[in-house]
């Protein structure tokens, strides 16, 4: 009698249902061991990078002090002056190269790798197994083994020392392909795709209008890390451009071979070179953490 006469909210807390309240009510009751690791991994997480922009703030004499200084001091105006004066840095060429190698780079790897996601995971072409196992195949060749001839490639087509030479071999990446694949064979029905093509729908309207909607949170999480580690790189760029022509990996590099090592300077132009990065996951962050606790969700 008592179960007839519940509610459907009573059943569903009856059933376990309702998990916000019971997940929120587990998360209050964490142990103080649970919350101490936790404040220690965040400390020692922030810590470095906010002594870097300490650093920056304040004059050499200052670097190799024990204990380091933890506030930051009044010189940080002048050291981003100081930095952008700088004649053997190029920082701010590096900046704006570097801006535009990891656009260019993200943008084309999100489209590239969810339209052949897209195609591997709901598509039927004849060798679409071999094609994808090849691709995989790729993600196990260390990046190194591929410099030399990659860089005769760019000097028989004279892009040495240009951006496209950064920019051209990095327009799609194996794990890009692989992790929009799975996605979008989770994330897209294939009733939604037959409905489309009833509708009318061309197979790249199905991709633009029907699967790269649903396929956004993916995006930007493979966005943010593209972003990343185009923003990052500094192997490639070293072989390809001149330190006349660099990006900001290679400015802040110039800064370490000069003849004196100006520490404030070094750890100003990284904290220049850091601020980029955050303003992408300040602006994306909400989605991009969205699409991560999506995709746990749906594994």
């Amino acid at each position: 009698m008592t179960t007839l006469l519940a509610g459907p909210g009573d059943a569903r807390h009856a059933r376990g249902g309702g998990g916000r309240p019971r997940r929120l009510h587990s998360l209050w009751n964490a142990s103080p061991l649970t919350y101490l690791t936790l404040i220690v991994a965040l400390a020692l997480s922030v810590f470095p990078i906010y002594w870097m922009i300490a650093v920056a703030t304040r004059t050499n004499d200052v670097v190799s002090d024990v204990p380091p200084p933890l506030l930051p001091g009044g010189h940080g105006g002048s050291n981003v002056h100081r930095l952008f004066d700088n004649p053997d840095a190029y920082f701010a060429k590096g900046l704006l190269n570097s801006a535009i190698v990891s656009a260019c780079v993200t943008v084309s790897t999100v489209f590239f790798a969810s339209l052949a996601g897209f195609a591997f995971a709901k598509l039927r072409f004849r060798g679409k197994n071999a094609l994808l196992v090849t691709i995989v195949g790729t993600m196990m060749i260390p990046v190194q083994m591929g410099i030399i001839p990659l860089y005769m490639i760019m000097v028989k087509l004279g892009w040495q020392n240009h951006l496209q030479a950064v920019i051209v071999p990095f327009l799609v990446t194996g794990f890009g392909v692989f992790m929009m694949r799975q996605y979008a064979d989770q994330a897209v029905p294939d009733e939604l795709i037959e409905a489309a093509r009833v509708d009318g729908c061309t197979t790249f309207g199905i991709y633009w209008r029907v699967v790269l909607p649903a396929l956004r949170p993916a995006a930007g999480v493979l966005g943010l890390f593209t972003f990343m580690q185009s923003w990052n790189d500094f192997m490639w760029p070293l072989a390809t451009l001149s330190p006349e022509n660099p990006t900001v990996q290679l400015s802040i590099n110039n800064l370490a071979n000069a003849h004196f090592s100006d520490y404030t300077l070094m750890f100003a132009g990284t904290t220049v070179a850091v601020l980029p990065l955050l303003v992408v996951f300040i602006l994306f962050g909400r989605q991009i953490i969205g699409g991560i606790m999506e995709g746990a969700v749906k594994a």
